[in-house]
């Protein structure tokens, strides 16, 4: 059993082990390829009806933490108390190649602000509801 003719040696042959190897590397690697899609929140969600529960000159800072919890921020700002409460939305998507990756990622949040008078009574609420507008996307270039 003989696997050469005589006077022909392993690399005169047609397809060697290299050629094998090589073939089943490339193909090894495009089996490697995908995409990878991300999703993540940070925070609680804040409904609207909790927002409108909020009136200006009457709710009191203890009505504020009872309905929507304790804030995940409080901070002063021109002598007055302000709670902040907010939620992050993040997404992204990854085109994943063996040479060159592209990855894009998109963050929103929601933010609530109310700001309090030196009686402890709601003075003014600010809201912002961004995170609904949030997509997927992978491709890093352009809008």
């Amino acid at each position: 059993m003989e696997m050469f003719k005589e006077g022909q040696s392993p690399r005169s042959r047609p397809y060697n082990r290299w050629t094998i190897f090589g073939g089943l590397l490339v193909f090894a690697m495009t089996l490697l390829n995908g995409c990878a899609y991300t999703r993540g929140t940070f925070g609680d969600e804040v409904k609207d009806e909790d927002v409108a529960a909020l009136k200006k000159g009457e709710t009191t800072r203890t009505q504020v933490v009872e309905r929507l919890g304790a804030p995940d921020r409080i901070a002063q700002a021109n002598g007055q108390d302000v709670f902040q409460y907010y939620r992050y939305d993040v997404k992204g998507g990854s085109l994943l190649l063996i040479l060159i990756n592209f990855s894009r990622l998109n963050i929103k949040s929601d933010d609530l602000y109310v700001f309090f008078n030196q009686k402890g009574v709601v003075d003014d609420v600010v809201f912002g509801k961004r995170t609904k507008q949030l997509k997927f996307q992978f491709w890093p270039f352009g809008d």
